[in-house]
């Protein structure tokens, strides 16, 4: 196999966005366009890829870090004039290029995989990717000749009424003989009524060096769609979601409404795990089997076992384990750890803390900054009190303890095995194992109290 080579197309900024972020750095199902391109291209043997960064370029630098080289286009002066601006990384180079633009999020390795593999089989010095279009109005139409190669590349406005009835378009992805192109990129002029440099323009200097221009169409027509606007972005996002709800409920998982489910492209779900409307997966979330999620649940970037009920609940950077039963409405936030068994109920909040197997806070908690072991029960309203207002502390709960409800831990503080908290408590001082810890005031019952105020009025 010859070496392979990618350019993307990741320069503008994306006026019609409307938008302060730049385009190519939108997100498509929680990932930034280009990072969907990048990714996928990743997918290939490819032996590097080049994005050409303007606009923001120290943004997308840092989105993409190693998954790229980079060449900078200063002032944006056309496609052609991009694409030379990897000069320096591959003009010298035998050798495939991949050209493809940033703003394409749906295009697929697959695709991509299939234009090289047709590139090479037809001897092309340049090969076109194509799509059919009901409506092909704005895009460029791909004339063939008799041969079915391509014998030119027309734009819309400037196409007969002929060329217009041709619904096959040219998607602005080519595969190029590598020193080919920069060859011809060097002959590429901005003679136009934009004063810019087109890619399309190297196609017909080859062509009349005598060149193999072939097309290759791709079966699915979306994979074409480049975002300009917000309305497409939508389109993007919604095409997107149905082909990764596809897949998940082609390996076995369960989504009641796919319409109402949103899940992120780097998430994976265990079969018979059942996903409820609402449901919002996204990050490097990964999820057991038989797993129960939702409705009305956000997870982010968590670990979760098998077996394992989150409703109407936000999870957040965390480790789940298996058979942990959450919410509804509870909030397990960054860096928190729940064993096997563990459960989390309403109006609960979880953060950086550990919670050992078979443990419980049933409700109206905040458990914070804390290592809590198994077998542990803290009672309703009890919270660990782990904030001086500058300073962060560490609350220790041992194995078998129970806190009774309305409780107190002011950290630093260690409850030890087996000890037992008395209910409205507010504990300042370490627990000894096995020990009750009573820390309230004792109870006063003033008698014929009520009828004293009542001769006071």
């Amino acid at each position: 196999m010859s070496n392979r080579f990618a350019v993307i197309l990741a320069a503008g900024q994306g006026t019609r966005m409307k938008s302060k972020l730049y385009k190519v750095l939108h997100p498509v199902c929680g990932k930034p366009m280009v990072e969907h391109v990048v990714d996928e291209i990743s997918k290939l043997s490819i032996n590097e890829i080049v994005t050409v960064i303007g606009h923001g370029a120290e943004k997308v630098k840092a989105q993409l870090g190693e998954k790229s080289s980079y060449a900078l286009q200063e002032k944006q002066l056309g496609t052609a004039h991009a694409v030379m601006q990897a000069a320096g990384q591959l003009a010298d180079r035998e050798g495939v290029t991949l050209v493809v633009c940033g703003d394409t999020p749906l295009i697929t390795s697959g695709t991509m995989e299939a234009l090289f593999n047709h590139h090479s089989a037809t001897g092309a010095k340049a090969t076109v990717l194509t799509a059919q279009m009901m409506d092909p109005a704005g895009y460029g139409r791909v004339v063939r000749d008799q041969s079915g190669h391509v014998e030119k590349i027309v734009e819309h406005k400037d196409a007969s009424d002929e060329e217009r009835s041709i619904t096959e378009i040219n998607t602005g992805t080519y595969c190029f003989d590598n020193q080919a192109l920069f060859s011809a990129l060097k002959n590429v002029s901005n003679e136009n009524s934009q004063g810019e440099y087109y890619l399309p323009d190297v196609i017909e200097i080859l062509k009349k060096q005598g060149e193999i221009v072939t097309a290759y169409m791709t079966d699915d027509p979306a994979e074409s769609l480049g975002v300009n606007d917000r309305i497409a972005l939508s389109e993007a996002e919604r095409i997107m979601r149905s082909r990764l709800n596809e897949k998940h409920m082609r390996n076995g998982v369960t989504i009641i409404d796919p319409a109402a489910t949103y899940i992120g492209p780097d998430v994976q779900i265990g079969q018979d795990t059942i996903i409820l409307p609402g449901t919002i997966l996204s990050g490097k979330t990964t999820i057991g089997s038989d797993c129960k999620i939702g409705p009305n649940t956000e997870i982010e970037s968590c670990e979760i076992g098998n077996e394992t009920v989150i409703r109407q609940s936000a999870a957040f950077n965390s480790s789940i384990g298996s058979k942990v039963n959450i919410g509804p409405f509870a909030h397990i936030r960054p860096d928190s750890k729940l064993g096997n068994e563990v459960k989390i109920g309403n109006f609960v909040e979880i953060k950086k803390a550990v919670m050992g197997d078979s443990s419980k806070a049933s409700h109206l908690s905040y458990i914070g900054d804390a290592e809590v072991g198994s077998e542990v029960n803290i009672g309703c309203g009890s919270i660990t009190v782990n904030y001086d207002g500058k300073n962060k502390f560490l609350t220790r709960i041992e194995d078998g303890v129970f806190i009774g409800c309305n409780s107190n831990l002011v950290a630093p503080v260690t409850i030890g095995k087996g000890a037992y908290v008395a209910a409205g408590s507010t504990i300042t001082e370490n627990v000894p194992p096995e020990a009750l810890s009573v820390a309230r005031a004792r109870q006063v019952n003033k008698e014929n109290y009520v009828q004293k105020l009542d001769r006071k009025k």
